[in-house]
């Protein structure tokens, strides 16, 4: 790895490393726009409606108390894959307990139709060709379950972390006041931990569901900063990016 020196800035490295550095901070780019389209499909849509908002986020990992996740989710993210008429057989069903008696002549076609596609053994979503797993979901909306939280926590903690160190460690490369770079490389690390650990809260307390909202903003900022100033250092003619000349370097 290049050691990190005053003489050594975004501006002054050699073609081959402006090459890798931009590719990379492309892809990453590419990959947090896409992340961001899908929370829009996903956690999005968890109350029916367009954009993200906080009901979203209190559906997604409180629940609606109201009614099952079954409903919830026919009502929201999945409000696409099955006609109106369908949903509501569904909605019904769960609305009365999930009767037994009901799904080998009544329910269990409309999921096959409409559901097992996706939602079938050899699939990481939940398998609704067993009525066992269908009745889990027809209960009370409770929310994402604590293996859930657990396990997008960790992925999200120990994955998103490594892209947040390559991000700055190129951004440390940048000629930006000290103060103000010390910030931006700190805040997504900062916001991270802000943004896991309102899922847990929010699981029990909705209220904090507007931390969710906040972290996500906080390192998605961040990160366009970062990633837009090193670019322009590293192609842009100088007097673009820093019109001050100075007597001494950056830090």
């Amino acid at each position: 790895m290049i050691d990190i020196k005053p003489s050594n800035t975004l501006a002054r490295l050699s073609l081959t490393y402006k090459v890798l550095f931009t590719g990379f901070l492309l892809v990453i780019g590419v990959g947090l726009m896409m992340a961001g389209a899908q929370i829009m499909l996903t956690h999005g849509q968890a109350d029916g409606k367009p954009g993200v908002s906080v009901n979203d986020i209190v559906y997604s990992y409180y629940g609606n108390r109201s009614g099952s996740k079954l409903e919830s989710m026919l009502n929201g993210a999945m409000k696409a894959m099955a006609p109106d008429e369908v949903r509501f057989e569904l909605i019904q069903w769960a609305r009365d307990e999930a009767p037994e008696k009901e799904w080998k002549s009544k329910i269990e076609p409309l999921f096959q139709k409409h559901c097992d596609s996706c939602h079938n053994a050899e699939a990481t979503i939940p398998d609704f060709t067993k009525l066992s797993n269908v009745k889990k979901v027809a209960e009370v909306d409770q929310g994402a379950s604590i293996a859930t939280l657990t396990r997008v926590s960790h992925i999200h903690l120990f994955g998103i972390s490594f892209i947040f160190l390559f991000v700055g460690w190129i951004f440390g490369m940048a000629e930006y006041d000290l103060r103000w770079k010390i910030i931006l490389v700190a805040t997504p690390f900062v916001f991270l931990l802000v943004d896991v650990m309102s899922w847990w809260l929010t699981k029990y307390y909705p209220v904090f569901a507007w931390f969710t909202m906040i972290g996500g903003f906080g390192y998605s900022v961040a990160s366009t900063v970062m990633i837009f100033t090193s670019l322009m250092q590293m192609w842009l003619p100088r007097p673009m990016w820093w019109p001050k000349q100075t007597e001494h370097e950056p830090s």
